[in-house]
């Protein structure tokens, strides 16, 4: 479950290094996995700062249907 969560960051990964990076260039897969980690620490930081209120909004819309 854990080699799907990295296979899948790692593929978004590349997606977005190549857009700046050419995929042949020698330091493509350091700035994959630098652009990786940085997609790891953005999420880490939305679930640590998701504010309360957004869940109870969500509850509510959940308990409406």
């Amino acid at each position: 479950m854990v080699s799907w969560v990295a296979r899948i960051l790692m593929i978004v990964a590349g997606v977005v290094t190549g857009w700046v990076v050419a995929a042949d260039a020698p330091n493509f897969g350091i700035i994959q996995v630098i652009v990786a980690l940085f997609m790891v620490t953005l999420i880490v930081a939305v679930l640590a700062f998701w504010p309360s209120n957004w869940t109870t909004w969500l509850n509510r819309l959940q308990r409406s249907r």
